[in-house]
């Protein structure tokens, strides 16, 4: 097949939830998943997307139900993921950090009548399953729950070959939510065709043809329950027949061990695995093998610019960056492009696709920050499960909004700045803390940093580094001064922290967001407000 006939049996694949069965009957022996616990070709996933598929219609689920799955990063994730997308189905991942009551908010609320989990957070997911009373399809994952059937035996029962009716499903993912409960990020039949169908190509950044399927692996780093691992590490290197390597925990030697045991070409990175990689000592860095790597995706939060440029010298032009979220997507730019404008997140793609507001919806002009409003994706926005008002909140007009601040440069280059929830404002001026944590972590005692705001009767808001620092460093008063004296040299006074808190580790999420709103009540707490 020539390379436009591959990317035409793509796209009608993508059309069915398929384009696992076009690999699989075009590399079926290829490694699809290799995992610590355990591997399987493209067909043996294709086969076990059938089986499960028929087992779920066999119980009565039909295109439209919902099934929720907390599983760890096994190759079982992509298989529940898999049969979702040809029966379909509305998939939700959990996040398998949940408290029993959590994750059963979740299973409840996405009214999920199948729940996959894992044996290994049996408690969790027994809990959950007794208060979502509309899941009365369950089944384990490596090994017994109690009340859940066992999946392999659940697939022994079925045929492995191709359904005569595939139909394409679709992925509803929780936010993490700043406030109250998660909610689901929601899009209607249209839209969900309208993603599908674009040439899935775009999302990994090459061309869809066997000869580079062979020569690719992409390295999977952060929990598949997350929208960006999901996305850019499991469904997009999947569709176009690239095999994928899962790493069940994150750390730095082990990255660097995988990459190059497996020639790793591509991966999806957030910047704290950056900052953690650079602080290997030099002689590990300096034995690994990083060559085999084509392109590394990026995003998530914003990356400290001397991080970044760092890691392009390290591995090459090799990373590309994207803004965008579970709702929708924004800007991408490459190592070359970004380095012609460091900081950025990329160029707005199309004419109007971003706007720059301020608080009363005006429209801002270049260079000035004010909130982040992106064009709803073609095809139909997105909507929040059950909740209307939350909807209406993140939209004016056809743009909605992340609550991120940042600006456009006179080229339409955006420049992120922060969370408007983490901005900080002292003595009535706007502090952002991505950018005062970016000059803490260029100091060569800090491992990590978070800077928050803490109240302060003269200045409103007085700015707080909390620091953790590399490993063999000791934390010290003359530190603490040197460190601001550090940042004084490099930003305006008022940007710069007053105090610095020494830390064992900083709270941070397994996609590398830090938990700034419990470290923010922990110190406001003990400042008395």
């Amino acid at each position: 097949m020539s390379d436009d006939d591959i990317r035409t049996a793509m796209l009608e694949a993508a059309a069915t939830g398929t384009t696992l069965s076009f690999w699989a009957g075009r590399r079926p022996d290829a490694a699809a998943i290799i995992s610590e616990h355990g591997d399987r070709t493209f067909a043996q996933l294709d086969a076990e997307a059938n089986q499960l598929a028929r087992a779920w219609r066999a119980r009565g689920l039909v295109a439209g139900d919902a099934v929720a799955a907390m599983i760890s990063n096994r190759a079982e994730f992509a298989t529940v993921l898999a049969a979702a997308q040809r029966t379909g189905l509305r998939f939700t991942p959990i996040n398998w950090h949940l408290t029993a009551d959590e994750a059963a908010y979740i299973v409840d609320n996405c009214e999920a009548k199948a729940f996959v989990a894992d044996s290994r957070f049996a408690p969790v997911a027994r809990d959950a399953a007794k208060h979502a009373n509309g899941a009365t399809t369950l089944f384990s994952v490596a090994g017994p729950i109690d009340g859940f059937e066992e999946l392999d035996s659940v697939l022994a029962a079925e045929s492995g070959d191709a359904l005569a009716d595939p139909v394409l499903g679709s992925t509803m993912l929780y936010t993490s939510g700043t406030t109250g409960r998660p909610k689901g990020v929601h899009r209607d039949a249209a839209a969900v065709r309208a993603a599908t169908t674009q040439p899935p190509e775009r999302q990994v950044a090459l061309p869809p043809s066997g000869q580079v399927a062979e020569k690719s692996m992409h390295l999977c780093t952060g929990p598949l329950y997350h929208a960006a691992p999901l996305a850019f590490s499991l469904a997009a290197p999947a569709a176009v027949g690239v095999g994928i390597v899962l790493m069940d925990g994150w750390s730095a030697e082990e990255t660097l061990r995988l990459i190059a045991e497996h020639r790793i070409t591509h991966s999806h990175m957030v910047p704290t695995m950056f900052h953690r990689l650079l602080s290997l000592p030099d002689e590990v860095r300096q034995a690994a093998d990083t060559s085999s790597l084509v392109h590394v995706w990026h995003g998530a939060a914003p990356c400290p610019v001397a991080v970044k440029q760092s890691i392009i010298d390290w591995w090459g032009p090799v990373l590309l960056e994207y803004y965008a979220a579970t709702e929708g997507t924004g800007t991408f730019v490459d190592s070359n492009e970004w380095q012609t404008r460091p900081g950025t997140v990329g160029r707005v793609p199309v004419e109007d696709h971003i706007r720059i507001m301020d608080d009363d919806g005006a429209q801002l002009p270049p260079g000035e920050a004010g909130r982040i409003f992106l064009r709803a994706p073609k095809g139909g926005g997105f909507n929040y499960f059950k909740d209307p008002d939350k909807t209406a909140g993140s939209y004016q007009g056809d743009y909605f909004t992340l609550g991120d601040i940042g600006y456009l440069d006179e080229d339409d280059y955006l420049f992120l700045t922060d969370r408007s929830v983490d901005l900080i404002i002292s003595g009535g001026v706007n502090v952002y803390p991505a950018e005062v944590e970016g000059e803490l972590l260029a100091h060569p005692a800090v491992g990590d940093a978070a800077v928050i705001g803490i109240p302060d009767e003269d200045w409103g808001e007085s700015v707080l580094a909390v620091v953790e620092l590399r490993d063999g460093v000791e934390g010290s008063e003359q530190l603490a001064a040197e460190l601001i004296e550090h940042c004084r040299n490099n930003l305006a006074r008022f940007k710069c922290p007053r105090g610095i808190e020494f830390v064992g580790l900083l709270p941070r999420a397994d996609n590398g967001k830090l938990y700034k709103r419990r470290i923010r009540d922990e110190y406001r707490a003990r400042a008395g407000d």
